[in-house]
């Protein structure tokens, strides 16, 4: 077996251990966000279950305080595990399309541009979530942990660079094929 080929077998295996942690994660966030809207669910009912909606949140001041606000909280909260989730679905549908052999596809550079326009759909979420923080603590007093915005805005980027990577490669795969 020649070093090309141990690569080529090497960067399969990584892809696969890849699909099945991206599966993992997924499956993580979609029970996180089913978790948030359960206990928002039941914290409807009984005021105290806000004590601890997910990960030990306590938004009860919130909710004792105004249950508009703490509904809008808790939807940013669900949101945020909801977009991940679907980030975390097109990683896994990404990473099942690769084919080693022709690796530039348009489907792989749709899957790329559609992550990173999630990723600026988080940006925005974060961005209006922190001030919707802001005015909770200036009208209630109720602090909220605000979110890391600028994080999302620079991955967004670099995705957007890869989706273009990719889309020249295709183009000049299409050409070296029409070449042949």
């Amino acid at each position: 077996m020649n070093t090309i080929e141990k690569n080529y077998s090497r960067t399969e295996q990584i892809l696969k251990v890849m699909n099945v942690l991206a599966w993992i994660a997924f499956i993580g966030m979609c029970i996180e966000a089913g978790a948030i809207l359960v206990s928002y669910g039941v914290s409807y009912i009984n005021p105290a279950a806000s004590k601890k909606l997910y990960k030990g949140l306590s938004l009860y001041p919130l909710r004792e305080t105004d249950f508009v606000y703490y509904s809008i909280s808790v939807f940013f909260l669900a949101a945020l595990s909801i977009l991940k989730a679907y980030i975390l679905f097109l990683v896994i549908k990404a990473l099942t399309k690769v084919n080693m052999t022709n690796p530039f596809s348009t489907a792989i550079t749709r899957i790329l541009e559609n992550i990173s326009y999630t990723l600026i759909v988080i940006w925005m979420f974060a961005i209006v979530n922190n001030m919707n923080n802001r005015i909770i603590w200036n009208k209630f007093s109720v602090l909220q942990p605000d979110w890391s915005a600028q994080e999302y805005i620079f991955i967004a980027g670099i995705v957007f660079i890869f989706s273009q990577v990719f889309k020249r490669g295709l183009e000049i795969q299409s050409e070296h094929e029409l070449t042949v």
